[in-house]
């Protein structure tokens, strides 16, 4: 495959550009591109101001740059959004963070220990409907979120109850509380209890409670529609049918699977707005922001998102990065005060390459750039995608 590996920033002239020259995020975004990934946009906000760049090609087969402003499937990086929606609720006194999710939700049979906290904390016990790990480490897959089942599949429309009924089909993992599992379920319940509490489907109280009081114009709740609006990038999904390896433009895609877990489309002027003003108590008072931001359990997760130690010299990020089913990838990363925010959309192409295996050597390099100077390395494998 052959890329444009050109990056927008202030020394070439766009639109979209600002900021000062910064050849070190410009060598950390082309570094994406030499892994192996089609595209990126980021955007970086600190102390210096603002830096937009893009490397790679928006399209297989083009030259053209991801557009710096497109829009993109987000995937995980929902779940802060959902976490801030529930949240908003707990403020306004309408639920407890540890009250029972049952209560209000006494149609799926929930164990009525579960709290809204264990939901957003991941620590329910609740089963991951997208697939879980065995206890020897293989993992057992739940419904089509890989490769080719999931490609043939994309355009399945999922009502949440659906996903929710499929994971209490299967045994919890543990008893609520008493440990941590990433699991998806855990967010789509979540929408269906701020559904029942509020009083509001989840895209309108998204809308009436996160997005437009951050004027967040290019972020949206897409319900069962495939479309992506323009601009955008093209996402691809590279798989193996028997001897035959396939290459699928994903663009188009059905994110109902993920339900308030991974199915928001959003950019990186949005998340970058979303996550600055949630970090700087925009959105949120102190007491439960500040539980937000206290890490909890093996995963170092607080409500709706990752907390991660960069060593004695470099302080603490936070973030919750996503990936999309097959495609799109998102970074969303800041200090705990929001004053400094790292913000990208990914896409794949047709590289033979395993994500899992060059991602984290890549973020760990960004991660460096952004927050630690450019010195040293952060733990990339420890950022949850």
């Amino acid at each position: 495959m052959s890329v444009n590996t050109a990056v927008q920033n202030a020394s070439t002239p766009s639109p979209a550009a600002a900021g000062p020259e910064r050849p070190e995020l410009t060598a950390a975004v082309r570094a994406f591109v030499d892994a192996g990934f089609a595209g990126i946009q980021m955007r970086v906000h600190d102390e210096r101001g603002a830096w937009v760049g893009a490397a790679g090609t928006s399209e297989l087969g083009g030259t053209e740059l991801p557009p710096v402003d497109g829009r993109f499937w987000i995937g995980s990086s929902t779940k802060t959004f959902v976490a801030a929606l529930v949240l908003r609720l707990v403020a306004d006194g309408a639920i407890g963070l540890d009250t029972p999710v049952a209560d209000h939700l006494p149609e799926l049979g929930l164990d009525g220990r579960i709290t809204v906290r264990m939901l957003l904390q991941h620590t329910s016990g609740l089963y991951n409907y997208t697939g879980e790990l065995d206890a020897d480490g293989t993992f057992v897959p739940g419904l089509p979120s890989v490769g080719g089942p999931w490609v043939e599949n994309r355009f399945h429309d999922y009502r949440p109850e659906e996903l929710v009924r499929f994971a209490l089909a299967e045994p919890a993992r543990f008893e609520p509380g008493t440990s941590q599992n990433y699991s998806n379920t855990n967010y789509t319940v979540a929408v269906l209890l701020a559904e029942a509490v509020g009083g509001l489907p989840y895209a309108e109280a998204m809308r009436r409670h996160v997005l437009e009081p951050l004027g967040l114009r290019d972020t949206v709740v897409p319900g069962g529609s495939p479309e992506l609006p323009e601009p955008h990038a093209h996402g691809y999904a590279r798989y193996q049918d028997g001897e035959e390896w396939k290459v699928v433009d994903v663009t188009r895609q059905n994110s109902s699977l993920l339900t308030g877990a991974g199915d928001m489309v959003s950019t990186t002027r949005d998340l970058h707005t979303f996550f600055s003003a949630l970090l700087g108590g925009r959105l949120l008072p102190a007491p439960l922001l500040e539980e937000m931001r206290t890490p909890h359990g093996m995963l170092g997760y607080g409500l709706g998102l990752f907390v991660q130690d960069l060593g004695p010299e470099h302080g603490t990020i936070v973030h919750h990065n996503g990936g999309a089913p097959g495609g799109f990838g998102a970074l969303m990363i800041a200090t705990p005060d929001g004053g400094r925010t790292l913000t990208a959309g990914l896409t794949m192409g047709d590289a033979e390459m395993d994500p899992a295996q060059v991602f984290p050597g890549a973020l760990g390099a960004l991660i460096a750039a952004v927050f630690c100077g450019g010195a040293g390395a952060a733990d990339g494998e420890s950022v949850e995608v």
